[in-house]
């Protein structure tokens, strides 16, 4: 894909064509606001390139002749959500030739403009994450957290960062660890093991630093997954590991749903939202989910059904959400169907739990592994919450599939690796086998797909066909379905139809502004 300012259409990843702007389902024209805001925020953070380097030597207690310089911006990993900067380390005598990455959120990807704060909420659950995988699930392979900083604004009015305990002075240890067995002794909550850093810090956004993930330590699966995706000892390795992972995660049962958070203490709570990237790639497009930060459930389905209503503000929401009056009934009437067929896809008895730790945004690109596909390393965990344990089931993605491709031999082809999933996790599970037996029966009830559909801001309607609906009726998509059902996600519904067109018209004539040159020829 080219890259070339002169020309429209341009993205993150390179200039679009009009043709391929116009089959997009998501609202491609805030996209191309996206290279300027990035060329800004790249300028900030050059501008206060001494503030980086002395936040980062703060984390790391750099002495002497030991410091820290920030690599040039074109040595800078841009992601979806993040833009992680190498930090070169010289004369480290605590690690020979090392460096750290310090990964800062990319507000105008998380919807800050529109809900101020949602990048200081994801920093402070990705924190937390860290913190509470640390201390309960040690054998979950992350990079090292050293420190982290919250930019200055609604409760952290000038900013804040913390150190690990463990590179504190000695002084300081001796008094924090006293400190925590006089809070526990007195039923107060006990700071997690990172201590707020007595220093100012004053960006406008804030941080995490985490080891660099050196080559000869694993590389990303995604680099190999083409390559030995077909070779059964390697995905052995891969399975086995995810399985203990997942279950590792899930040892503990969790009160709610929701994500960790943490406060200016350090205290680690479950009273976060569940933030799952849905819910700020909604926010960033101005789609309102109507699920306030400080939202937890103690049921399953209070959970789901706020999920399901995400959905159909995406269809009010989003300017292009259709593409013609017969497409906009049959989304209405394929919203109405998903959620009166609701009960039978949810159970009952897992109502109220357990609810498990879960790393929603586990892909081949955030899991690091060895030559022979034993994982070193997991990365991004800032979409991690306790979730239900019948939403748990193997990625998605172990046949290379999109979601909206797992049928007809694709579907056969996914069902074996499935099974193969299954068996390697329940070999490691044990004797009580409840979570293979959960995700074996969420196979045969299609609750997988259900659930996969839940999660997905664009699959949702071709899932439901697919795979959803023959479970009730053998017909398709037809007039009929679309005419009788679509009246009854909504009152007003004609009027309702009639704006979405208008809408449709308003964003075709905005793209084809954006594309002139092209769009008149």
């Amino acid at each position: 894909m080219i890259v070339d300012p002169k020309l429209p259409g341009l993205t993150l990843r390179g200039n679009i064509t009009y043709s391929e702007a116009v089959d997009l389902e998501t609202n491609v024209l805030q996209s191309f606001t996206y290279w300027e805001k990035r060329d800004e925020f790249i300028g900030y953070l050059l501008q206060h390139r001494q503030e980086i380097e002395a936040t980062v030597s703060s984390y790391l207690r750099l002495q002497g002749a030991e410091r820290c310089r920030l690599s040039s911006p074109e040595d800078w990993i841009h992601g979806s959500f993040n833009l992680c900067l190498p930090v070169y380390i010289d004369n480290w005598r605590r690690r020979s030739g090392g460096q750290v990455i310090i990964r800062f959120p990319l507000p105008f990807k998380v919807g800050d403009s529109n809900y101020p704060g949602n990048s200081e909420e994801k920093l402070r659950c990705e924190a937390a994450t860290y913190a509470w995988i640390r201390e309960n699930c040690p054998d979950v392979p992350i990079p090292y957290l050293w420190g982290f900083a919250f930019a200055g604004g609604g409760e952290c009015a000038q900013g804040c960062s913390f150190i690990a305990l463990e590179n504190a002075s000695l002084v300081v240890r001796f008094f924090e660890n006293f400190r925590r067995r006089i809070c526990s002794l007195l039923g107060r909550a006990v700071p997690c093991q990172y201590i707020p850093l007595r220093l100012p810090y004053n960006l406008q956004v804030g941080h995490l630093v985490i080891d660099y993930i050196e080559e000869n330590n694993g590389k990303m699966l995604s680099e190999t997954w083409e390559e030995h995706r077909h070779d059964k000892p390697h995905r052995t390795n891969l399975f086995r590991d995810l399985s203990r992972i997942i279950l590792s995660l899930g040892r503990i049962h969790l009160p709610r749903i929701g994500s960790f958070t943490m406060d200016n203490k350090g205290v680690l709570a479950l009273t976060n939202r569940p933030l799952t990237l849905q819910l700020h790639q909604l926010e960033n497009e101005g789609i309102p989910t109507n699920i306030a930060r400080d939202t937890t459930y103690v049921t399953t389905d209070a959970y789901f059904l706020d999920i399901l209503a995400c959905h159909s503000n995406r269809l009010v929401y989003q300017p292009n959400a259709v593409n013609n009056e017969e497409d906009c009934r049959a989304q209405m009437a394929v919203l109405t169907a998903f959620r009166a067929v609701f009960p039978h896809f949810v159970r009952r008895d897992l109502r109220r739990g357990p609810f498990l730790f879960t790393l929603t945004d586990l892909h081949q690109s955030n899991i690091f592994v060895d030559d022979d596909w034993n994982i070193k390393y997991l990365i991004d965990l800032e979409w991690a919450c306790s979730l239900p344990m019948e939403m748990q089931h193997p990625p998605y993605w172990l046949t290379s599939q999109s979601v909206d491709h797992l049928w007809g031999e694709g579907l056969k082809l996914f069902e074996e690796k499935y099974e193969e999933f299954l068996e390697i996790f329940a070999d490691e599970e044990g004797q009580s086998l409840l979570r293979t037996h959960t995700m074996r029966k969420g196979w045969e009830d299609k609750n997988f797909f259900y659930f996969l559909a839940l999660d997905s801001i664009t699959g949702l309607y071709s899932l439901f066909l697919q795979h959803i609906q023959p479970k009730f009726a053998d017909h398709i998509l037809d007039d009929h379905f679309e005419r009788i059902l679509s009246p009854y996600w909504r009152t007003e519904s004609e009027q309702f139809v009639a704006s979405k067109i208008q809408e449709k018209s308003a964003y075709d004539a905005r793209l084809k502004a954006e594309f002139k040159m092209e769009a008149d020829n």
